[in-house]
């Protein structure tokens, strides 16, 4: 009898509290999105805190956009095991977050109703996604030989991009002061601290990816992403002004979002096109 309840159980299924849970949360991150992608420079009185300049509001507003999208695939479309590895990731990024908010109190407009959102979503959702991952992965069925897997060098690339954009995320996080002196835009500690938990946000993202074979748990990961790397571009196209071109940082950041920007798609249709063949 247990062994059928054990075989019932990884029916691949999204458990009603994860659907629950993420259709609340997608509010909240378009909200976030639409203050700060569409009117980055009015953050004082729009957001929690005031976020200057554009770029980085910009970049988190992006973030949240690919957020929304995979939270609404999570409550709407999708099995398991097909958004599983997005959940570790945002427990991490909500865990920094929350604890960037502690470390930087006096930087918020604590009276503003975005903040009393903030706090809601930072001080909460770092616990509640981790236990929704632990319910939930016991449904997954694990893989199976007919499904398409991605070759091993794929995901040793992704697990090397994971890495070092996990390091500058840890780097960005731990040493602020560090990072703002090299930055390609200016930089507060707070600010810092939130590119941090971006760039862990990608870089635990990416080293699930390559831990799991399975192509179809890569896809929503890899299309939320895709939705935040064409958003960035476009940040970085209307905050230019921002950069300093001087700084050869400036050159490598470009260069890394032109080279996910290229390299993520293609990926992804040429492992498309080996899912139909």
């Amino acid at each position: 009898m247990e062994k059928v309840r054990g075989i019932r159980a990884r029916d691949d299924r999204i458990l009603p509290e994860t659907r629950w849970v993420s259709a609340i949360i997608v509010p909240f991150l378009v909200a976030a999105f639409a203050i700060l992608y569409l009117f980055p420079d009015h953050t004082n009185e729009l957001f929690a805190w005031g976020i200057q300049p554009r770029m980085s509001a910009m970049m988190l507003g992006a973030a949240y956009f690919g957020g929304a999208y995979f939270f609404v695939r999570v409550a709407a479309f999708a099995r398991w095991h097909w958004v599983k590895v997005g959940f570790l990731p945002v427990t991490t990024f909500a865990t920094l977050m929350g604890i960037a908010t502690i470390l930087h109190w006096n930087r918020f407009s604590h009276d503003h109703i975005s903040f009393f959102a903030w706090a809601t979503l930072y001080f909460t959702t770092p616990f509640i996604v981790f236990l929704l991952w632990l319910r939930n992965r016991s449904t997954d069925p694990g893989f199976n030989k007919s499904e398409l897997s991605m070759p091993r060098l794929v995901r040793v690339v992704i697990g090397i991009v994971g890495g070092l954009t996990l390091i500058t995320g840890i780097f960005l996080f731990l040493r602020p002061e560090l990072m703002i002196s090299a930055w390609p835009w200016q930089l507060t500690p707070l600010t810092a601290r939130v590119l941090g938990a971006l760039f862990a946000l990608t870089g635990v993202g990416e080293l699930a990816i390559a831990l799991d074979v399975r192509w179809s748990s890569a896809r929503i990961a890899l299309q939320s992403q895709m939705i935040g790397i064409v958003a960035i571009g476009l940040a970085i196209a209307f905050s230019w002004s921002n950069f300093n071109q001087a700084n050869p940082l400036t050159w490598i950041f470009i260069a890394s979002i032109l080279f996910l920007f290229v390299a993520t798609p293609l990926l992804y249709f040429w492992m498309e096109t080996r899912a139909e063949s």
